[in-house]
């Protein structure tokens, strides 16, 4: 994400102003917002994808696809005679929920656009990790078996200090237990091998439950387990996701995780 606050990501403070209008312009034609928006699970796509979901021609996805190049918001990499788009990080898909909070609600004309609302309200990926019901009941039941421990992972506004929705949490410090790192082993998940560069434990406020989900190395490894074991999968829109029969039976016998 352009870095519009008082530190960059990591929490070092900014040495230079941030140039919040050109990033805000990026984001605010509507092709471009859609086009964001389908890239926010962190996959790659082509830009044929992109055009059809922003509702544009070839030849306008890729003026505005080149626009986000080289604002930094989107990476491209060639792939034979195609070229797939990716978010630059995962700072722009915290970015956009951010921005989710305080935007107003697009109006719902039709069964299919209430029908995809609701699902991202229950499952939805946030860049590479679970969010939505899904994701904040996922935490829970991490934090209720002893797997992680630091918080009971309710975002309380009244008490937070640094804590926003829809943004990466500071006021809280999440650790993995032995007996977590153990039955994460047991699922599949070597948390001792996750990405030396990437911090291994975050969370962010989740905006629609108002809870913590989990971020950083392990939430992303975890999710990718579970797209593997195809306990979850992906849904037809941008970011939904939809929990198996198999993954919820597993979920409930690994985690005793039950949703609702």
């Amino acid at each position: 994400m352009p870095n519009t606050a008082g530190s960059a990501p990591g929490g070092e403070p900014l040495k230079h102003q941030t140039d919040i209008a050109r990033a805000a312009a990026l984001i605010a034609d509507p092709s471009r917002a859609r086009m964001l928006k389908c890239l926010s699970d962190g996959r790659a796509l082509p830009a044929g994808a992109l055009a059809g979901e922003a509702g544009v021609g070839a030849a306008t996805a890729s003026v505005h696809l080149a626009r986000l190049v080289e604002g930094g918001f989107v990476t491209v990499e060639p792939r034979g005679r195609h070229r797939y788009y990716r978010l630059a990080g995962p700072d722009i898909s915290a970015a956009l929920e951010a921005l989710a909070v305080i935007a107003p609600p697009l109006p719902i004309t039709s069964l299919k656009q209430s029908n995809r609302t609701h699902a991202l309200h229950i499952a939805r990926t946030c860049y590479d990790h679970l969010a939505g019901q899904l994701g904040a009941g996922l935490m829970r039941a991490l934090l209720d078996r002893g797997v992680l421990t630091g918080h009971d992972g309710v975002h309380r506004a009244g008490r937070a200090a640094h804590d926003r929705p829809a943004s990466y949490g500071r006021d809280v410090t999440y650790e993995l237990t032995g007996t977590g790192r153990e039955r994460l082993r047991e699922l599949g998940v070597d948390a001792d091998r996750l990405p030396p560069r990437r911090p291994a434990i975050r969370y962010c406020v989740d905006w629609s439950e108002h809870r913590h989900h989990l971020a950083g190395g392990l939430g992303a490894a975890l999710t990718a387990r579970l797209f593997a074991l195809e306990w979850v999968r992906r849904g037809v829109g941008p970011r939904v996701v939809h929990l198996t029969d198999e993954g919820a039976a597993g979920l409930e016998r690994t985690l005793g995780l039950v949703l609702s």
